[in-house]
């Protein structure tokens, strides 16, 4: 696999990009302290428990660890499709 004219490592390159795509999905979809969906006339609120940001602006444990799971997926998808295309199962 060549990227900017060199050669560079499947496994690596895919590794890197599914953690990268992992925790931008995972700071995106981060638990906020209330979600609220409404559809049509029908209001649906939900609110959590020590979820919210602190009075700081810094993120809480909770939205930390989700943060870490989804780049741990992440991770792990871009790992899988790296093997599968330096095995050749896969071709760009």
């Amino acid at each position: 696999m060549r990227i900017l004219g060199r050669q560079a490592n499947a496994l690596v390159v895919f590794l890197l990009v599914g953690l990268m795509a992992g925790a931008l999905v995972g700071y995106g979809t981060r638990p906020e302290k209330i979600a609220e969906i409404r559809i049509g006339p029908i209001n649906i609120e939900v609110q959590g428990r020590n979820i919210a940001r602190s009075q700081d602006g810094e993120l809480t444990s909770t939205q930390a660890e989700h943060i870490a799971i989804f780049t741990l997926i992440g991770g792990l998808i871009g790992l899988g499709l790296g093997f599968a295309i330096q095995r050749g199962k896969i071709r760009l």
